[in-house]
């Protein structure tokens, strides 16, 4: 079943699951495996300590992986990139995206394996490319294609989570991927970096990790999602002002490492790899604001034109707030 026939199945059903997110206090929120600041938020309990309630935390390998979670009412509230965030939106999910962790920039690349005889763009054709699909990974991959005016018909594309794409490199069973940590950080020992999200996104396709919940979660909850942004921030900023200091021996670092299974010695450049915005960012017009919906519409243009999904909405500016962001910096 393709992704977007399975989400829209389960936003059918949202009516009965979604009735549930009100009736229990514990919260359960679902992360993904990128090294970034909030996670030292999440391994020091500093969340739980915000909200005052008790979390439970999964960790998933993909977007789409979480996204169904959220919309099955197993999760309440989701860490999930931009473009499986379009995709979902434009299948009817009823998401709110309450915070932008990550502008992703050297944090995703795409990596050609030594001895793939891939040392340029142009020599991708025919190569076998992995990359977890309708991921944030995968629209930057396609993108990049469409910029090197390579034909997605001369290459062989493969839909592996990072593990799986870590497991494949090893065997030398594909030619180059495009991925994140802590995959990616493997892959590059023994590999090529041809372009980054963060030069994708310069040719005119951002991507973003973001924070969401759905709408109703939302409206019941909105102290616990104003808590939950700030939590976020002040990790941002502690990151901000200590990132000196955030060295692969370092406390925040090893909790990093042990949360996600990356290496602390690749840690410190994986964060260095993203952006994270602080609250006056994140209300500005670039992104909150705006400029994140304008960017969804763009995704979610682009996957249409793809056939991974069936439309595209007039107007994702209702998917998009700003609501829950506090009104200082921390």
């Amino acid at each position: 079943m393709q992704a977007w026939t399975r989400w829209a199945a389960l936003a059918a059903g949202l009516a009965i699951t979604t009735a549930s997110l009100t009736a229990h206090a514990d919260v359960t929120v679902g992360y993904q495996t990128g090294a970034d600041p909030s996670k030292v938020a999440i391994a020091d309990g500093r969340y739980q300590q915000a909200l005052g309630e008790k979390i439970h935390w999964k960790r998933f390998a993909t977007g789409p992986a979480i996204i169904a979670a959220l919309a099955s009412g197993s999760i309440d509230i989701a860490y999930v990139g931009s473009t499986p965030t379009a995709s979902a939106i434009s299948q009817g999910l009823p998401i709110k995206v309450f915070l932008v962790n990550t502008l992703n920039n050297s944090n995703e690349e795409l990596v050609a394996r030594d001895g793939s005889g891939v040392d340029a763009p142009a020599s991708l054709k025919g190569k076998t490319i992995a990359t977890p699909f309708v991921s944030t990974s995968h629209y930057s991959l396609l993108n990049a294609l469409a910029h090197w005016q390579v034909s997605r018909r001369d290459v062989k594309l493969v839909n592996l989570d990072p593990a799986g794409i870590a497991a494949a490199w090893k065997r030398g069973d594909i030619d180059a991927a495009f991925t994140w940590d802590p995959a990616l950080s493997a892959i590059k020992q023994s590999g090529k970096v041809l372009t980054s999200a963060g030069e994708v996104g310069k040719w005119g396709a951002p991507t973003f990790d973001v924070w969401v919940t759905l709408d109703r979660y939302a409206q019941a909850h909105p102290d616990a999602l104003k808590k939950f942004s700030a939590t976020t921030l002040q990790a941002f900023d502690d990151y901000a002002q200590h990132q000196r200091e955030w060295t692969a021996d370092s406390a925040p670092v090893k909790a990093i490492a042990k949360l996600t299974g990356a290496n602390p010695a690749d840690i410190p450049a994986q964060l260095q790899g993203g952006v994270y915005p602080d609250a006056k960012a994140q209300r500005s017009d670039k992104l909150l604001g705006g400029g994140l919906a304008e960017a969804l519409k763009s995704t979610a243009q682009f996957l249409y034109q793809q056939h991974s999904i069936p439309a595209v909405k007039e107007d994702y500016r209702p998917y998009v707030t700003a609501d829950y962001v506090p009104n200082t910096a921390p």
